[in-house]
């Protein structure tokens, strides 16, 4: 899922590099705090959040594939 995350957020932002990605386990859920520069935090949440909530349902269609759910936070770049 944090590979996902990755590429997803890659492609949004204008900053790719500073896209950072932490993965936290639990038995049937993962946890992923998505970090990007400041100045891309609108490009991920966009109008209404909805970006951010395509991107959560992209990961919890992956996730349901192998019986897991995804939690998604994004960290404000401060």
């Amino acid at each position: 899922m944090k590979e996902l995350l990755q590429c997803l957020a890659r492609y949004l932002v204008s900053n790719p590099e500073a896209v950072g990605v932490k993965e936290t386990q639990g038995d049937r859920v993962s946890l992923l705090e998505l970090k990007v520069a400041p100045e891309d935090l609108g490009r991920i949440i966009r109008k209404e959040g909805r970006t951010a909530q395509s991107i959560r349902t992209i990961l919890n269609a992956a996730a349901s594939r192998v019986n897991r759910k995804v939690v998604l936070e994004i960290l404000d770049g401060k």
